[in-house]
């Protein structure tokens, strides 16, 4: 766990996360050794590209150091608020609100959440002078140890060091702060996936070169210019600073068509010649309550067969609108091609039409394109947050509308699961009152956020801190709660997600470090001592997020005897105390194992709670089921 955290981290460098792409993709370029051949690398490569050495390096001080954190491990653990999370209206909810710094949660989050988001926006800081940035980190690297992992010299290193410890707030500290939260970023997006970064002139430049190297050139979309203001600026000469500006980057081509995630299916049929198309599903999320008029039964004209409306999941049509539809062919029914299976009547949406959408959203977009006026300025999202509060506890937060207005620009309503929205700078959680009020509009979407506040202290003399509130996130957690409510009193019959989850980010306290350094896994006995330093639950969700499962999947408690393991999917979780691991526990286990329903392949063992000789005995039997049973393909993991 964290001991091996620690010392991977004390083995990693700059680049390594990269070469191992390489090694996945062009395995032939490595020799036995592990040594990258760059011969073997341009061999590889298509005939006719050319290679040229001549490059337009994007350079800095502290950008290898950067590239370095990128590769490295969050040595946190992931609290879960119990008391929060069990609340009937967050017990079940898809959202997550993450307290920590976001390089800790990205750090956590591409474990679980890959390939997975499909937009994200973030506010950073914009290094003003007055916005309060500085760099910082805390990790204790010393110059000599530091200049051997990045190959540079010592003296280079010092400068490095002094620039992440006496908080720093240069263009280079800056840029080191950002690039590996890009980088994270950029591994976290769908294939289709799009970023949205608000910034203003003092680091814009510098964005853009950053982007460009991180997402690559032909992946920037966009620079839109959000005016904030409309009082003129005091500045000499009479030069407007009204305007700031928000980088867009997809993390492919792939966003153009419209992918979801996955490959849509289109076909190609005699009817429509020259014109593929796919189908979806024509039914919503809205009630027959919400929408009585699509509560209908829809009549295929050819056939005369009825397909009556769910009460729960009304048609996206109304009896009204059904013969506009079917009359241009959007409208498929059961039987229509031997090709579909399907059971009630769907939509059919053209690929061309996909491909327009997605051209109007980002093809047409150039770096004059206005934002629509209903975006807001600074004033509308400060009206936005004073909606809800009696004080003036945040400053110049986004406008809500300006959120909604680039998640709409990037997301369909058609799509089965719910797309994943980010925001790892999240202040005062104008993103999830967007993606709420999204999901409740009519014939809305289906979203789901992840938002990251670091818990940063509120002045004394502030608004906030006389209303009560300690820390950032409190307000932005407030704001969600307060913005739900009002929601639901606005349409007391939206049943959508209204909730969320909340967890911290800790680091050990060095007393518990102190216990993982001295302890002995070679003892007879396991400790108790250490499991009660974290807790089973934290240790669980951190392990459930490091597993690949997420911050809301949900382990199943499992008796074996006296004593409680966690099952979820292919991972069986040994975390609790030996002593009540007995053989009445190890019959069980091995029980369950033996009948045909269970088959985790993963037994993950808590070492500091598990001592030499059930670890030994664990293994024996263990082995002995993977013997006796071809299929089953069981390994013991142990962590520390």
């Amino acid at each position: 766990m964290i001991k091996d955290i620690h010392d991977k981290n004390g083995q990693v460098q700059a680049g390594d996360r990269e070469l191992n792409v390489l090694k996945e993709t062009f395995p032939q370029c490595f020799d036995r050794e592990g040594r990258f051949d760059k011969e073997a690398f341009l061999n590889a490569l298509p005939d006719g590209l050319e290679v040229t050495d001549e490059t337009s390096g994007f350079n800095w001080l502290g950008k290898n150091y950067a590239r370095m954190l990128y590769n490295m491990d969050s040595t946190t653990v992931i609290c879960p608020d119990k008391e929060h999370n069990d609340l009937p209206e967050n017990c079940d909810s898809q959202n997550v609100y993450i307290s920590g710094d976001n390089l800790d949660a990205l750090q956590h989050l591409v474990k679980s959440y890959s390939g997975q988001i499909k937009v994200i926006y973030i506010d950073p800081p914009y290094n003003t002078g007055s916005d309060g940035f500085v760099y910082n980190d805390k990790f204790n690297f010393t110059a000599e140890g530091l200049a051997g992992k990045l190959g540079v010299t010592t003296e280079r290193a010092e400068r490095i060091l002094s620039m992440t410890r006496r908080g720093s707030a240069s263009h280079a500290a800056w840029l080191t702060f950002m690039l590996p939260r890009l980088s994270f970023a950029r591994d976290l997006l769908t294939k289709d996936g799009v970023i949205f970064i608000s910034i203003d002139d003092n680091e814009q430049a510098n964005l853009k070169c950053l982007c460009d190297e991180v997402f690559g050139e032909d992946s920037y979309i966009a620079t839109f210019p959000w005016r904030k203001r409309t009082a003129k600026s005091d500045v000499p000469f009479g030069i407007s600073q009204d305007y700031e500006w928000v980088l867009a980057y997809a993390k492919s081509e792939e966003y153009l068509a419209g992918i979801d995630g996955k490959n849509r299916k289109y076909y190609e049929t005699p009817d429509f010649p020259g014109r593929p198309w796919r189908v979806h599903d024509m039914t919503t999320q809205k009630t027959a309550i919400e929408r009585p008029n699509s509560f209908c039964t829809i009549v295929n004209p050819k056939t005369g067969n009825e397909y009556p409306a769910n009460p729960k999941r009304t048609w996206c049509v109304t009896a009204d609108t059904f013969a506009e539809y079917y009359e241009k062919g959007k409208i498929v029914f059961p039987g229509e091609y031997d090709f579909l299976n399907i059971d009630k009547p769907v939509f059919r949406y053209w690929k061309e039409d996909d491909m327009k959408k997605a051209g109007d959203r980002f093809g047409l977009f150039t770096v004059s394109t206005m934002l629509p006026n209903d975006v807001g300025m600074s004033q509308d999202g400060t009206k936005d947050f004073d909606a809800l509060f009696d004080a003036k506890l945040f400053g110049f937060p986004k406008p809500v509308n300006l959120i909604k207005h680039f998640i709409d620009a990037s997301v369909t309503k058609d799509q089965d699961e719910p797309f994943i929205v980010l925001d790892f700078f999240s202040g005062s959680a104008t993103t999830a009152q967007a993606i709420m009020e999204l999901n409740n509009a009519d014939d809305g979407y289906n979203l789901n956020y992840i938002l990251v506040q670091l818990p940063e202290l509120c002045k004394e003399d502030s608004e906030a801190f006389k209303a009560g509130y300690r820390t950032i996130d409190q307000i932005g957690m407030e704001r969600i709660k307060r913005a739900a409510v009002k929601i639901k009193t606005e349409n007391p019959l939206f049943a959508g997600d209204l909730g969320f989850k909340h967890f911290t980010l800790k680091e050990a306290p060095r007393d518990t470090l102190d216990k993982l350094e001295k302890f002995d896994p070679n003892t007879a006995f396991g400790t108790d001592t250490i499991l009660s330093d974290f807790g089973t639950e934290t240790v669980l969700r951190t392990w459930l997020v490091a597993d690949g499962y997420g911050f809301t999947a949900d382990a199943t408690v499992l008796k074996l005897g006296n004593y409680e393991a966690y099952c979820c999917d292919k991972h069986l979780y040994l975390i609790n105390p030996e002593e009540d691991f007995n053989e009445e526990s190890m019959a069980a286990l091995i029980d369950l194992y033996q009948g045909t329903t269970f088959s985790p392949q993963n037994v993950v063992v808590f070492g500091y709670s598990f001592g030499t000789a059930h670890r030994v005995e664990l293994d024996s039997n263990l082995r002995s089921l993977n013997s006796g049973n071809k299929s089953l393909q069981i390994t013991i993991d142990v962590r520390y």
